[in-house]
């Protein structure tokens, strides 16, 4: 029997700065805006989340790599994921196929 895990994963970058228009931190902050769970399926949803360029650094000097900030952060993400599922005792190497597929807006939709 197969088992397909579908998940979305949304990623939305905007500046994080305070009501003057500057930069409130030059230490790498990552917020989770949003969180969306499809009733009919709970393991079906979306994160929306936000950064600012130092955590983008931070990731890169961790050796995270991509072709933009969007699929940087989504490296650590899934990477992220994956570890919390491997603490609490999952094998997320038997999860069944993932497909990734990366967007023009800028979004990554998994499933």
């Amino acid at each position: 029997m197969k088992v397909k895990k579908t998940a979305k994963t949304t990623i939305k970058k905007k500046n994080l700065k305070d009501k003057k228009g500057k930069k409130k931190s030059e230490e790498p902050i990552v917020k989770v805006l949003n969180l969306n769970v499809n009733p009919e399926n709970p393991r079906n949803g979306f994160f929306e989340l936000d950064w600012n360029p130092e955590f983008v650094n931070m990731l890169k000097q961790s050796g995270y790599e991509g072709a933009s900030e969007e699929e940087i952060v989504d490296r650590w993400f899934q990477t992220l994921c994956k570890t919390i599922g491997n603490e609490q005792g999952i094998d997320v190497t038997g999860s069944g196929y993932v497909q990734i597929n990366r967007r023009d807006d800028g979004k990554t939709e998994v499933s």
